[in-house]
């Protein structure tokens, strides 16, 4: 299978699978253990994608100045600090490291 195959095979599984969507009653899917599910599966998939990005490096995982960015940016957010301020402070908490040489 070409990769054009497989592109063009995943996008009519989408296309399925979104179609197929709009034909489950909409009352099942605004009860409290559905919406509870989808709204906890979204937040594992962020968590997962942020660790892999912070974390991994081809198949080895990598431990360089973008683990105490991400801990700065956590904290902000807790914090509730805007989007920016916290983008501005892991930038610059990852680039002073890897200034000083303690972080690649």
């Amino acid at each position: 299978m070409s990769v054009w195959s497989a592109v063009l095979l995943a996008a009519c599984i989408c296309v399925a699978l979104k179609a197929f969507g709009y034909l489950i009653p909409s009352h099942l899917l605004e009860a409290p253990r559905p919406a509870r599910i989808s709204d906890l599966l979204t937040v594992a998939l962020l968590a997962a994608l942020v660790a892999v990005q912070t974390l991994g490096s081809g198949q080895a995982v990598v431990v360089d100045a973008r683990i105490p960015a991400v801990l700065v940016a956590a904290g902000l957010l807790y914090l509730r600090q805007s989007f920016l301020v916290v983008v501005i402070a892991a930038a610059a908490v990852a680039a002073l490291l890897r200034l000083v040489g303690w972080a690649a």
